[in-house]
Order: C-alpha cells, then structure tokens, then sequence
C-alpha cells in the first residue's frame, strides 16, 4: 500500500506513523521557534530535522510547511545571499492583512 497524505482532511498518514497535520505543524513551528535569535534556519534544515525527530517523510514536512506559510504562521526571508524560514513579526503579519 503507498503511503498517502489528506491535508485538507488534517490527517496525514505515512507509512507506519500517524500524525494529525496540525500536529506536525506545531512541532514544526517548535522547532522553528527554538532556533529563533541563535540561527536562521533553511528550509532544509528544518525539514532533516524534523524527519530526524518525528520520522515522517521530507515531502509531507515540506507541504505541512509550505501550508503555514500560506497562512502566515511562517515566512521566508532572504539575507546575506541566502533565504531562511522564520516566524513572522505581528508587524509583519499586520501589513499583510492576516492580522487586525
């Protein structure tokens, strides 16, 4: 059986390991925050670290990822030549219309 993922359903079912999307999302965002002020994070750090600690498949992280930035829980930001993947600033978040 392939492994299959149902993000608009919020479940996400990979291989033997289950995990509610929102779930993933919140240890993603942990992770996230727990390097925020120490190192800018790439999305591929992100995305090895998290497979590392939960053992979930790269491109579901990727696409529960990709999910927070659309609703702007995370951004992506470019400095020093590089793009990095951050929490966005309530500022941030206000200029762009997701926050009042």
């Amino acid at each position: 059986m392939r492994d299959c993922l149902l993000i608009n359903g919020r479940k996400l079912i990979t291989g033997v390991r289950y995990m509610e999307t929102a779930e993933l999302q919140d240890k993603i965002y942990a992770f996230v925050l727990a390097a925020k002020g120490k190192k800018k994070l790439k999305e591929k750090d992100i995305i090895n670290g998290m497979n590392t600690e939960t053992g979930i498949e790269k491109d579901v992280i990727k696409k529960a990822m990709r999910g927070m930035i659309d609703v702007g829980r995370l951004m992506y930001s470019y400095g020093g030549g590089a793009s990095s993947v951050e929490i966005p600033s309530d500022e941030y978040l206000r200029e762009k219309g997701l926050i009042k």
